[in-house]
């Protein structure tokens, strides 16, 4: 739609000039309003095609300028601030993300988050296939796919990290959770204790004594949970067949006499001892009989140190 001078009058029976009829249509403006009864395009648009677009600096006066898609897009993606910014697909080419963006899911082939002076994205749930993150709080991270590169990660806060491929040189943390290496093999530092591996230690490693409980004269042991067990005889007892056995494993009862003592203890027979016969508890209250076992998996072969008081 086009708009006319108003400004300009005519008074009855004045003559109509060259100089009149400009000045009623010099001041014509475009407006932006809808445009209607044109042909769609047939072709996908591509990054060649080109818009008309008005440059505010101009005013309304002066024509509008052309740009192409390519630039369009570009300059908005890479100049302004947008509050809300909805991109899907798949990001194939570098992209600049400014401070403190926040990602909440994509896929990102090569991602440089952060600056030395700043805070970075926020990444919630994101599989990035190479990236340098030098600060970054990321709750959620898939680094790394089984064709690209892991993130090389210098600093930063990482609440849940999933690395299926990569390298990581360098990590400190502090743990409020587990760390699980569910499958393959790792090398770590001599700081905590590693398979195939000998080690020095400088502090001591040990099994938490475990009370065992007598329930209506027998009494279990769970060999998973209670490596080292305590038990006090109250009456006369049987001990169970043992559970969850491990070939090559030693174990540790220290049994006490209760009060008044002489009460008996026998054994299953997943229990040998040297000799072929149990040992006879001692019968003083409160003497202490240590015995100590070594399994095949299956039987618990014993020797029995007795009569501590």
């Amino acid at each position: 739609m086009a708009k006319f001078n108003t400004g300009q009058s005519f008074a009855d029976g004045d003559t109509v000039t060259g100089a009149k009829l400009n000045n009623i249509t010099s001041q014509l403006n475009i407006y932006t309003g809808v445009i209607s009864e044109q042909t769609a395009m047939a072709a996908t648009v591509s990054t060649a095609d080109q818009l008309l677009i008005a440059d505010t600096d101009n005013g309304d006066s002066g024509a509008a300028n052309r740009i192409t898609i390519q630039k369009l897009f570009s300059d908005s993606l890479t100049n302004g601030t947008y509050a809300t910014v909805n991109l899907t697909g798949t990001i194939t080419s570098n992209r600049t993300v400014a401070t403190s963006a926040t990602i909440t899911t994509g896929t990102i082939p090569n991602l440089t988050a952060g600056t030395t002076t700043s805070t970075a994205a926020t990444i919630t749930n994101a599989t990035i296939t190479n990236g340098t993150i030098t600060t970054a709080l990321i709750p959620t991270l898939t680094a790394g796919t089984t064709t690209g590169t892991a993130g090389i990660f210098t600093s930063g806060t990482i609440t849940t990290l999933n690395s299926t491929t990569g390298t990581i040189g360098n990590f400190t943390t502090t743990l409020t959770g587990d760390v699980t290496i569910s499958t393959g093999s790792a090398t770590v530092g001599t700081r905590v204790a590693v398979l195939n591996t000998a080690q020095q230690y400088t502090r001591a490693h040990n099994f938490a004594a475990t009370a065992l409980t007598i329930t209506s004269g027998t009494i279990p042991w769970n060999l998973a949970e209670n490596q080292v067990a305590t038990l006090t005889v109250t009456t006369n007892s049987t001990m169970n067949t043992p559970t969850n056995p491990q070939a090559g494993s030693t174990y540790v009862m220290l049994v006490t006499q209760g009060t008044g003592g002489s009460n008996t203890l026998s054994f299953s027979t997943a229990y040998k001892f040297v000799g072929g016969s149990a040992p006879v508890l001692s019968t003083g209250s409160a003497q202490v009989d240590v015995l100590s076992f070594v399994t095949n998996g299956t039987v618990l072969f014993g020797v029995a140190s007795q009569n501590f008081s």
